[in-house]
């Protein structure tokens, strides 16, 4: 067990001997600090999760390998508030509601994100019909994709579309495409990443790939167009989803995303073969070069596939012009 200054502890990874304990029995056996009335009262309001799934269920039975968040909320954090704040809307209906995040949006309030939030904006549009798994801070959030990531998410608008979504998460039944510029190109082309994904012991803001413990962690990728090798648009179908996982996964094969400074190694700034101008451009990118394209799931009611599509945001679309790589739709 470990914990940050965020006021989070991290819970990794769960052995054998914890495999089908009681979550908040585990909890409260590898947190002595924390009662178990606490944690159970944590979970029911959605501060506990597994890799990017909120677990509110106290019952649910923990798995070998499994690695949880448990965070503990601020005491001057103030209920969020709704917000109007334009939310761009690829699908709704009663269930749920899948929306198109813009890179720079928080989807939950947090330290240091208070308003402004994609729950800030939910609460606004959709007038405090939400799911309440997700607890005060979290209603509706079944999934998160990170602040300077852009594109799709679900969100759940009751209970039971709650329920049955997060169950397609956990079983990876649900279909996640993303597109990454990278530096580089892999080798080979086309490929599958596996690599265990755990917390980092040296930097609790990163995660790493480890040998033992971690959760499993599978990337495919396909590359689809390349500038001599130097820039790469990467096609990644998640089979898994772990927090980080594309940032993790194309960085063990060299191929770190433009505009990462998390995961950024040392000279892969220096571009060689380009001009001067798509250089200062690709090495100024403002935030990791990644987006959701497209999200598909069984319809928590009807059980019908529903598939939706987010085209490239125009802060990608410019880096693809720029570096000559082939900007895709989802019309194609």
């Amino acid at each position: 067990m470990n914990i940050d200054n965020t006021h989070m502890y991290f819970v990794e990874p769960a052995d054998n001997e914890g495999k089908g304990t009681r979550l908040d029995k585990f909890l409260s056996a590898n947190i002595p600090n924390l009662s178990r009335s606490m944690l159970q009262k944590l979970i029911a309001s959605g501060n506990v999760s597994l890799d990017d799934n909120i677990i509110c269920d106290k019952d649910f039975k923990v798995r070998s390998g499994d690695s949880f968040c448990v965070m503990l909320p601020e005491a001057e954090a103030a209920e969020p508030q709704p917000e109007n704040i334009a939310l761009d809307i690829i699908y709704e209906d009663d269930d749920l509601i899948v929306v198109n995040k813009p890179a720079g949006m928080t989807v939950h309030p947090a330290p240091g994100a208070w308003s402004g939030t994609l729950v800030n904006a939910l609460l606004y549009h959709c007038q405090g019909s939400l799911s309440g798994v997700g607890g005060v801070k979290r209603p509706g959030i079944v999934h998160r994709i990170d602040k300077d990531t852009s594109g799709l998410l679900v969100v759940a608008k009751n209970d039971f579309a709650h329920q049955r979504l997060s169950e397609q998460f956990v079983e990876h039944s649900i279909e996640r495409t993303y597109y990454a510029v990278v530096y580089g190109m892999p080798n080979p082309l086309n490929g599958t990443i596996e690599g265990n994904i755990a917390r980092s012991r040296y930097d609790r803001k990163k995660m790493a790939i480890t040998v033992n413990g971690g959760k499993t962690a599978v990337t495919h990728y396909q590359t689809i167009d390349s500038l001599g090798g130097v820039v790469s648009l990467i096609k990644c179908n998640l089979e898994t989803g772990r927090t980080h996982q594309i940032r993790v996964h194309m960085s063990s094969i060299g191929c770190n995303l433009i505009g990462d400074k998390v995961y950024e190694k040392s000279g892969k700034t220096q571009i060689k073969g380009l001009s001067d101008d798509v250089k200062s451009y690709i090495n100024t990118f403002p935030r990791q070069a990644l987006h959701a394209f497209s999200l598909g799931f069984e319809h928590p009611r009807s059980g019908v596939w529903s598939q939706f599509y987010a085209d490239f945001p125009s802060d990608m679309v410019e880096i693809l012009d720029k570096c000559s790589l082939k900007i895709v739709s989802s019309t194609q």
